[in-house]
This record gives structure tokens, C-alpha cells and sequence, in this order.
């Protein structure tokens, strides 16, 4: 399986992501450049294309405002539409929801700070690539570093992604109970990570590729990335 990783200017998480795919999961990895439109080799059938974290284009006007534009994303959007597996972490989530392909935006935190720590979310559901292998209620010690992360959406998504099964995770306790205390962001539902409803694309604020040597504190980030 290969990863495709796209490098936005302001991109800081793609060499981590690079080094989980492949050094860490032994996976063949390409950088993507986003001005480029070709996307290689990579095979909808069987690879995956990453939006890594970072301040793409600076954050300017809001977070993944400025890169969804880029050309690399119409290739990105036709990977998907032919059930291509996309992942967006942190920025990468940003963007995605400002593409529109998948719902709801994401909000300064609320408490008005970048917010960089580890924290623990629940698996609430396996309707996507990324979690289809996790037992539902798993929990995960996954760190954040964001300041746009809190997740919104009108109440009718928000039900639609509750019927659809698309709230993939929340933010929870160490022993796994969802409350305000545990929620860093303000995110409605506690949502940390969604999927769309064919369960092809998925985003999430924590970061898992810094999650998955035990030198970095937790391997749970190396847990969820061994998807295939």
C-alpha cells in the first residue's frame, strides 16, 4: 500500500506523517506537491491520500480557507468520488470541511488558545477505513496542537452524522467517559473525528502520527494508522 502526502505551503506535520507511513508502518510514501494535479500511482482501490496538520497557506482568513483552492484538491476530490481513502489530520480536517467533502467547519478553540497536549478520544464508530479495525468504545492516548479545532455544525447535520453512524470520535476521560471536562476545544458532541457517509474520507483533530513510537508517550497513534 502506498500513502500520498500533500505538502500545502505552512504544512509542518507531513515529514511526522511521512515517518509513520513508511518508517514506522513500512508503507511506500510519496510527497505531493500542491500545485501539481498529478497524484503518481496511487491506486483508489488500495492507497491513501493525506491532508497532513499545519498552517497551510499561513491560516490566512481561516484555517484551510486558502488551500482547499489548491490544484492538488480536484484531484483529491475525484480520488475520493472514486472511493479513494483521504485522511485529514488537524489542518488537513480544516481543509476538508472548507472542500466540502465532508460536513460541518471548524471553529477557534474555545477558549480563545492554541491548546498542544495529549488527550484521550473514544471510538464511536467502524464505518470507515480508519477505525473499521478498532472495537467501539476503544480509547485512544492521542495528542492535539491546534487552535482551530472546535468542531460545529447545524443541528440537522449533526443528526445526520449521529443516523449515519459518521461521529467516528469523541472526546473522553482516560477512562473513556465523554464530558465537558475532557472536551479541549468546545467541539459540539464532543466530535474529534468524523467520516463522510461512504466512510472513504475521514478527519480528525488529533494527531496520530505523533502518537506511535514509545519514545513519543503512546503507540495508541501507531494502533489506529494500521488500518490495512
Amino acid at each position: 500500500m502506498k500513502y500520498g502526502i500533500v505538502v500545502f505551503p505552512g504544512s509542518n506535520c507531513d515529514d511526522d506523517m511521512v515517518h509513520a507511513a513508511g518508517s514506522v508502518l513500512g508503507h511506500t510514501t510519496y510527497k505531493l506537491w500542491h500545485k501539481d494535479e498529478d497524484l503518481r500511482d496511487l491506486d483508489p482501490r488500495q492507497d491513501c491520500i493525506v491532508l497532513p496538520g499545519g498552517f497551510s497557506y499561513g491560516d490566512y482568513l481561516r484555517a484551510g480557507a486558502i488551500a482547499h483552492f489548491s490544484p492538488i484538491m480536484r484531484s483529491v476530490a475525484a480520488f475520493a468520488k472514486q472511493g479513494g481513502r483521504v485522511l485529514g489530520i488537524c489542518n488537513g480536517f480544516q481543509i476538508l470541511c472548507e472542500a466540502g467533502l465532508l460536513p460541518g467547519v471548524l471553529l477557534r478553540n474555545k477558549n480563545q488558545q492554541f491548546i498542544c497536549r495529549n488527550l484521550y478520544i473514544r471510538t464511536e464508530s467502524r464505518a470507515s477505513f480508519l477505525s473499521a479495525h478498532l472495537p467501539k468504545g476503544k480509547v485512544l492516548n492521542i495528542p492535539i496542537a491546534h487552535a482551530e479545532g472546535c468542531y460545529y455544525a447545524d443541528e440537522a447535520t449533526l443528526q445526520q452524522l449521529r443516523d449515519k453512524d459518521q461521529i467516528l470520535f469523541r472526546y473522553c476521560s482516560p477512562e473513556g467517559e465523554v464530558n465537558e471536562a475532557a472536551n479541549p476545544n468546545g467541539s459540539i458532541d464532543h466530535i474529534a473525528g468524523i467520516c463522510n457517509e461512504q466512510g472513504n474520507v475521514v478527519g480528525m483533530m488529533p494527531h496520530p502520527e505523533r502518537a506511535v513510537e514509545e519514545l513519543l508517550g503512546s503507540t495508541d497513534g501507531k494502533t489506529l494508522l494500521q488500518w490495512a
